[in-house]
């Protein structure tokens, strides 16, 4: 049976029941067993409000409350009948009336008058007032909502599905907070219901015991009494619990997380005042007449928890972009300011600078995008790398020609390119056939043709990949932080990943640092790897594979140990496809390399003749030639040892030919040798 299905039957079905148990008399143990569904839904439901994102995620909770509310009522009647007919009412009433109070009518009372005056005085008269002002403030607002809503329609920057569930938002919003100003009056009346129902037991269960039992006055309040009050602390545990759900689900503002992680961002945003609270704590234990241990124990405890929290870094927001000219608003006041100076010295790790007619693709009211991608870019490349890419500084130059972006890293221009207004960039062998402009794709220097967006259609069809704008700046941008990730890990983000991996994974950071390497060491390994596009993500095998190197190991004998380590993830990285096309060296060549192998300050490198590496340059550029002419892409395979120098070798002729060792090879990968390279010949295998 559906869960739709099981909710049309059981809701009518439970209301009716109540009805029932205010009329019909049932068994003590049915009893207890009711009693505890009422205390179990009431806690449900407090949980519930607590993981809620927004109040309309729990658009029942009026309705539901209103139920509980009846619920509870009934099984007051039900153990008031039982009580004053039987004398007992349950095993739970029972527990309740002497073991929790300890037998005392006057601790009952007084526990139970507690518990009203904290739901009633406190909480439920918080909670009503909220929700009035929350109705009122919601019911203002929704015309000026509804206004934006066809405003955005009007411009086309929604269609009429999303305007039509906007709509039905602001109504539920409106219509919830209408029904929670009603539903906390549901709570308020039960807590004047609760006095009322206590005192007519008591008096009714004493006339009951002596009038029509013959009982004593002392033994009618020792048996009636006790178990009214029971019957009382037994209701308003669970009627606090509604309470207090109903002044969180009121008070519950809109965000992207539960109740209990945005505690915890939000606080862990403020460390200094956890700080200061836990020294202002312990301080007190100076108090001559105040105990320490209590004092000393809780400040200190909170000063532990302020500095185990993770601060909330804040950082340049890219979604809007900093023109230079807002930077000098006022030249002849600002110009010559420390500020201002400081400020225009200040190298940025990322920066895009457009030119003035770019501008409108990170002008956010003129419908750019590019800004949010930036952001999207961010994400990919910790997916994809492990590292957490900065921000990205972007401002408009006035001096960059006309169409032109340029992004610098650390200050140094690395790459530029072009995006003329109101053109679509056409990539493939027969754009030339296009009118347009000829150029280049930015980062595989494919043929490429900026058209006017309107032969858009007609480049697709000639098979044809069109690309817009700000995908041109995006991709661009993305493969210079590949390109640079080891520059731009900086020994800041290496202290962030080592204690973020403190708190998952202690044993492997306590053994390595500082005992083993420092953190210098760590950002010079993890950069090593980064410059051959090794993702860094899994710093625990990084970690425990430079722990074996032992103290001592150069940066480059751990980078390699990481990298036998991270084998089959780097083989699945070269091997999109499942298959791993790979060439080798002629035995008689790779074991010519291996002799040639020397060892110095900087580390291992390969002498050998400049003719030879040249001849060898030139084998490995015909190899790859050939396969992309295929549509592969090889990677080159050596011995353990000659894999790093063999990669310095080759890295400036053929910086994208990878290079992995045979202890690298492994994982769920079909391996295929596509070719052989020999100093004398090139045979294809």
């Amino acid at each position: 049976m559906s869960n739709s299905r099981i909710g049309q039957l059981s809701v009518p079905l439970a209301v009716l029941s109540i009805i029932t148990m205010m009329i019909v008399p049932l068994p003590a143990a049915f009893l207890d067993i009711l009693i505890v569904v009422n205390i179990t839904g009431a806690l449900a439901i407090l949980m519930t409000t607590m993981y809620v994102r927004r109040p309309l995620e729990f658009a029942t909770f009026p309705a539901l409350l209103l139920v509980m509310t009846l619920f509870r009522l009934a099984l007051n009647i039900s153990v008031t009948r039982r009580i004053l007919s039987d004398g007992y009412a349950g095993s739970v009433v029972d527990a309740f009336g002497h073991f929790v109070i300890g037998g005392s009518i006057v601790v009952g009372l007084v526990v139970f008058l507690i518990l009203i005056v904290i739901q009633f005085i406190v909480v439920t008269k918080g909670a009503e007032r909220v929700a009035e002002v929350g109705a009122r403030f919601t019911l203002d607002a929704m015309p000026g909502k509804q206004m934006a809503i066809d405003a955005d329609l009007n411009a086309g920057l929604i269609d009429e599905e999303v305007a039509r569930t906007r709509r039905a938002d602001v109504a539920a919003e409106a219509d919830f907070y209408g029904a929670m100003d009603g539903g906390s009056k549901f709570v308020k009346g039960d807590a004047i219901a609760a006095i009322i129902i206590v005192v007519i037991n008591l008096v009714g269960g004493m006339a009951v015991g002596v009038a029509q039992r013959g009982l004593g006055f002392g033994d009618a309040i020792s048996q009636y009494s006790l178990l009214t009050v029971g019957d009382g602390l037994v209701s308003q545990i669970p009627a606090l619990m509604l309470s207090v759900a109903t002044g969180l689900i009121v008070t519950r503002a809109t965000t992207d997380g539960t109740m209990g992680s945005d505690v915890m961002r939000q606080l862990s945003s403020q460390r200094r005042a956890l700080e200061v609270a836990g020294a202002g704590v312990m301080a007190l234990a100076l108090v001559p007449s105040l105990p320490k241990i209590p004092f000393i124990v809780v400040g200190g405890g909170l000063l532990l928890i302020a500095r185990r929290l993770t601060p909330v870094v804040e950082s340049v927001d890219v979604s809007q972009p900093q023109n230079r000219a807002d930077d000098v608003a006022d030249p002849a006041e600002n110009a010559d300011s420390p500020e201002s100076l400081l400020n225009e010295m200040r190298v940025d790790p990322i920066e895009l600078e457009v030119s003035i007619d770019v501008v409108d693709l990170v002008d956010v009211r003129a419908g750019g995008d590019l800004l949010t991608r930036v952001k999207a870019l961010r994400r990919k490349i910790a997916l994809e790398l492990g590292i957490v890419m900065p921000p990205v500084r972007t401002r408009d130059d006035l001096e960059l020609p006309a169409s032109t972006y340029r992004i610098r890293v650390h200050g140094v221009e690395v790459g530029r390119g072009t995006a003329p207004p109101g053109m679509v960039l056409a990539i493939g062998d027969l754009v030339h056939v296009l009118p347009g402009e000829p150029t280049r794709e930015p980062v595989f220097g494919l043929e490429a043709r900026w058209i006017t967006e309107d032969l858009q259609h007609q480049a697709e069809m000639t098979g044809a990949t069109v690309v817009d704008r700000a995908s041109v700046i995006t991709t661009h941008l993305a493969e210079v932080v590949r390109q640079n990730a080891a520059s731009l890990l900086s020994r800041e983000d290496v202290r962030t990943l080592v204690e973020a991996m403190r708190r998952t994974n202690p044993a492997s950071v306590e053994e390595l640092t500082p005992a083993i390497v420092t953190l210098g060491e760590i950002q010079r390994v993890l950069q090593l790897l980064l410059q051959e596009r090794v993702p860094i993500r899994d710093l625990v095998r990084i970690f425990e594979a430079m722990s074996m190197k032992g103290r001592g190991a150069r940066p480059e004998a751990m980078a390699e140990a990481a990298r036998a380590a991270l084998g089959s993830a780097i083989c699945a990285s070269l091997a999109p496809d499942g298959v791993l096309d790979l060439l080798t060296l002629d035995p008689v060549l790779e074991q010519d390399l291996l002799t040639s192998l020397h060892a110095d300050e900087t580390g291992v490198v390969l002498v050998i003749d400049p003719t030879v590496a040249n001849a060898l340059g030139q084998q490995l550029h015909r190899e790859t030639s050939r396969l992309e002419g295929e549509g592969r892409s090889a990677s080159l395979v050596v011995s353990a040892p000659l894999r790093a120098p063999m990669r310095n070798l080759i890295s400036a002729e053929l910086p994208h030919l990878a290079v992995v060792a045979y202890t690298e090879l492994g994982g769920p990968v079909e391996i295929r040798t596509r070719g052989v390279v020999s100093l004398a010949h090139a045979s294809t295998a």
